[in-house]
């Protein structure tokens, strides 16, 4: 840990990682963004039409008012920033139309690929496909043990109901042991 850099306030502590960020930023180019989004394009496709408001979205910022009047802004010179944000893509703009607000990139060359992924080399499919295996969804099923007890009180329950109607004459009156059992007057002892 070292005092903040920005600051020098010794109490205000940062990383060393962190601190290395304040004092040498990694410098990119105002126009990274193009050159990132060119170079996911071109494995799909050899001609990209991009709007000027599409472009203003992937730099982060708008572009110059030189680029929306003059279509030599657009020029593929090698000396300008801006357009070595689309060459060192491997593109170069084919057409511009200021009107619509429109730029048609081409694809010029292929960059080579990054030397960290290893490229398959052989294509052929050894093994057939096959799906993994989906388990189904497990419902919550109840236990053993809440199912017995469900199904006791339901049984109690009916049990109550039958033996409090006798067969449609009315109540059944308690048996004395049942008012000495549920005596509601009575306090236990």
């Amino acid at each position: 840990m070292v005092a903040d850099v920005a600051t020098g306030d010794p109490t205000m502590l940062l990383c060393l990682n962190c601190a290395r960020r304040v004092i040498s930023p990694r410098v990119t180019s105002r126009y990274e963004g193009i050159t990132r989004h060119l170079k996911f394009r071109a494995a799909f496709t050899n001609q990209v039409t991009l709007s000027f408001a599409r472009i203003d979205g992937l730099i982060g910022t708008n572009l110059p008012m030189a680029a929306y009047r003059n279509e030599s802004w657009w020029s593929n010179a090698k000396s300008s920033a801006h357009a070595k944000g689309w060459l060192n893509a491997g593109w170069e703009v084919q057409k511009v139309n200021l009107q619509e607000g429109t730029v048609v990139f081409r694809k010029v060359r292929s960059l080579p690929r990054p030397k960290g992924r290893k490229k398959k080399t052989s294509t052929e499919i050894t093994k057939p496909f096959t799906p993994v295996r989906v388990r189904p969804a497990r419902k919550n099923l109840p236990s053993k043990t809440k199912v017995s007890k469900l199904y006791a009180r339901i049984l109690n329950m009916e049990r109550q109901r039958n033996s409090a109607y006798s067969s449609g004459k009315g109540f059944k009156p308690k048996s004395a042991y049942e008012k000495r059992l549920f005596w509601s007057d009575k306090k236990p002892q």
